[in-house]
């Protein structure tokens, strides 16, 4: 399979070493950046090609990662999922724009194309999915957060956000992916407190859904990835984990 990357900041990165180190299927070949020297460094890296020009690697790939951010995924989708090509999103904020997701599931049919949102920073999301449909009824995600990943000076821990994932996602584009994907999982615009909190050192999200099918809670702690203090080393690992989920015969959970 051979991919191409949008996007070469701390997760592509790290999805590239992962891939390379462990030379298996998967060719991750062209890269493209607004900042070439990225693209280049990371291209370097892996023995492939910087593109200075997105088309110039569409027609030579099978796959799509995007690891940029929502307003890419707006501008390059469509280009994508009409060329037939498959994607992996990471900044899955963008699909809380429910318009802008109906015409990519709709783009992604007519031109048999298939677009994957991983997991990300968070664990439960099989159990979400599951249950979607089956009398879920209260979905909330707390996430606290350092103020180093929020761009905060602060000493005292602070409430910044309360109200739907549709919102959070406007107001912070960059570090509330997990709402959104919990959200397209379970159909529903979930409640999202964020918090600031100077005695964390890591992205902390706990999910509760209740429903007929009883209760459940889980709690992520991830590590935030050094390059990039607002995203964790877990929504890379997640993205690594689909890619090689491809090649697999025997697949484990959803």
């Amino acid at each position: 399979m051979k991919v191409g990357i949008i996007g070469c900041g701390a997760i592509a990165n790290i999805i590239t070493t992962s891939i390379v180190q462990e030379q298996n299927e998967i060719d991750i070949a062209y890269f493209f950046d607004k900042d070439i020297e990225r693209a280049e460094n990371l291209a370097s890296l892996a023995g492939g090609v910087a593109v200075l020009d997105f088309d110039d690697m569409l027609g030579n790939v099978d796959l799509i990662l995007e690891c940029a951010a929502p307003a890419s995924v707006k501008e390059y989708a469509p280009k994508v999922l009409g060329n037939g090509c498959d994607m992996i999103v990471m900044s899955i904020g963008a699909f809380m724009d429910m318009d802008f997701y109906y015409e990519m599931e709709k783009l992604a049919k007519e031109n048999n194309a298939k677009i994957h949102l991983p997991s990300g920073a968070i664990v439960g999301l099989d159990g979400i999915k599951a249950v979607a449909k089956f009398g879920l009824k209260e979905v909330n995600l707390v996430t606290r957060k350092s103020p180093k990943s929020l761009g905060k000076e602060i000493d005292t821990e602070e409430v910044l956000f309360e109200g739907k994932a549709s919102d959070a996602v406007k107001e912070f584009p960059l570090n509330i992916n997990v709402a959104a994907t919990i959200s397209i999982a379970c159909q529903r615009d979930i409640d999202v407190k964020i918090i600031v909190d100077p005695k964390v050192d890591r992205n902390v999200h706990e999910i509760t859904a209740k429903g007929d099918f009883g209760e459940f809670k889980t709690t992520t702690m991830n590590y935030p990835c050094a390059a990039n203090p607002k995203t964790s080393m877990l929504a890379a690992l997640s993205a690594i984990r689909l890619l090689k989920s491809f090649n697999e015969t025997i697949c484990v959970g959803m």
